[in-house]
């Protein structure tokens, strides 16, 4: 991915479209390429809402999260649904997806990794567990990840994108894991969200190789502390 405009990140929103208004506001679309690290959906009322937001604003780049794939799975399994309500789904957010297939279609297509210009990798858990998708084939780790993402909702297997997208976040505790993920993807630090940290800002580890934007933004989160925006929405530094 490249660009010459400064790069935003937004943690997970989870419905809460109103304070993603809110936390916007300081950074126009046309001035930020603004990255979401996925898991807009499920808690907050306006799960839907925010994913079309963020389809259609300008400059703007949406990860798959866990809570996409859960929620896919329940619209193409209606067995799913009780377990997709017990991650915060919202059954008005489940039938207006229905009734929009393009939307469906643009969810499945979002990728699950992105590299930015810098070297910096964005995902949605800060886990190693992608790594199972990586052909050993391709020069482009990252991009045949993708591919083997999109292959596998596109065959209903929502179960192992599930499994991968909702493992705890580990980076902060392993360092040589992290280390192990960046140099198979050729990266030299990593972003992501999905399991809440307890800053004010987002969370920094070994010396910046590994940083966490969730901060249990949502207001119906069942985490959420009174965090400041700055916990979960805020600009990248670029490497050097």
């Amino acid at each position: 991915m490249t660009g010459t405009l400064p790069i935003l990140i937004v943690g997970d929103v989870h419905g809460d479209l109103e304070r993603l208004f809110q936390a916007l506001k300081p950074y126009p679309a046309d001035q930020w390429q603004t990255l979401f690290v996925g898991d807009l959906v499920d808690y907050g009322m306006f799960g839907v809402g925010a994913l079309r937001f963020a389809r259609d604003r300008p400059h703007t780049d949406v990860l798959l999260g866990n809570h996409e794939v859960a929620m896919l799975w329940a619209l193409r399994d209606r067995e799913r649904i009780g377990w997709w309500i017990s991650l915060g789904g919202q059954r008005h957010d489940l039938d207006e997806l229905a009734g929009d297939e393009p939307l469906q279609t643009w969810i499945k297509q979002r990728p699950a990794l992105l590299k930015l210009s810098d070297g910096t990798l964005v995902q949605h858990c800060g886990h190693d567990g992608y790594k199972r998708w990586i052909d050993p084939n391709s020069i482009d780790p990252i991009t045949s990840i993708n591919n083997r993402v999109l292959e596998l909702l596109n065959e209903n297997c929502e179960d192992e994108v599930w499994d991968v997208l909702s493992a705890k976040n580990i980076f902060a505790e392993q360092p040589m894991r992290l280390q192990q993920w960046l140099q198979a993807t050729n990266c030299r630090r990593t972003v992501f969200g999905h399991t809440p940290h307890n800053s004010d800002r987002p969370a920094i580890h070994h010396d910046g190789k590994a940083m966490n934007f969730d901060g249990a933004f949502s207001r119906r989160h069942k985490g959420h502390r009174r965090a400041p925006i700055s916990a979960s929405v805020a600009p990248l530094e670029p490497l050097s």
